[in-house]
C-alpha cells in the first residue's frame, strides 16, 4: 500500500539527504526517515539512543487501533527503562501527526519527552500544536514497512499492570539501527 501522507508545504522541502534508522521487530522492519532540520533536537536525541542501543529488546507497549503504536520505555515484563534526558518540545515545526508520522510521547509538561515514541496510524490532529499550546513533536515518517505497522496495530492488547492497550504477546522490538 502507498503511503501518501505529507502534504505540508514544511514537509516537502525538508526531505533529501536525512538521516534513515530501521525498526527491527518480529513482524519486520520500519524505515523511518527522521527530519534533522525541522526537528533537530528530537532527531538528535533519538539518534543517541539508537546509538547506544536504549531502545534493543524493549517493546511496543501501547497500541490503539486508528491512533498510534507507542513504544521505547518498556521491557516486556513492562518494566520501565527511564531515559537520561529529556528534549525541549518542538511540535510548532509546521509538520502534523498525520498517518505514517513518528512522534515522541511526552507527559503534560510539553517538554517531557524522553525516550518514548509513537506512530500515527491515522490523521491526529489533536496531537498538533494549537495556538500556543504546543502539541506532539514529529520528527520523521515511515519510508517503508508501514504494512508492518499495521501488523502491530492490530495485535489483540488488553489491561497489564495497570496499563491499557498492552498487546497480549509482546512486539518486541529488537534493535533499531542508523
Amino acid at each position: 500500500m502507498a503511503l501518501s501522507v505529507f502534504t505540508t508545504t514544511a514537509l516537502s522541502a525538508e526531505t533529501k539527504g536525512n538521516p534513515r534508522v530501521v525498526i527491527s521487530t518480529q513482524f519486520g522492519d520500519i524505515e523511518i526517515e527522521l527530519l534533522e532540520k525541522m526537528a533537530p533536537r528530537t532527531v538528535a536525541n533519538f539518534l543517541s539512543l539508537v546509538d547506544e542501543k536504549f531502545y534493543d529488546g524493549l517493546i511496543f507497549h501501547r497500541v490503539i487501533a486508528n491512533f498510534m503504536i507507542q513504544g521505547g520505555g518498556y521491557t516486556p515484563d513492562l518494566t520501565y527503562k527511564p531515559g537520561a534526558n529529556t528534549v525541549r518540545n518542538e511540535s510548532s515545526n509546521g509538520i502534523k501527526n498525520r498517518r505514517g508520522t513518528i512522534a515522541m510521547a511526552r507527559l503534560s509538561d510539553p517538554d517531557s519527552a524522553d525516550t518514548q515514541f509513537f506512530i500515527n496510524v491515522n490523521d491526529n490532529p489533536n496531537l498538533d500544536a494549537q495556538g500556543n499550546q504546543p502539541g506532539y513533536t514529529v520528527f520523521g515518517k515511515v519510508v517503508s514497512g508501514y504494512e508492518v505497522v499495521e501488523k502491530i496495530e492490530l495485535v489483540n492488547t488488553h489491561l497489564q499492570g495497570g496499563m491499557a492497550a498492552v498487546p497480549e504477546e509482546p512486539v518486541i522490538i529488537t534493535t533499531i539501527t542508523r
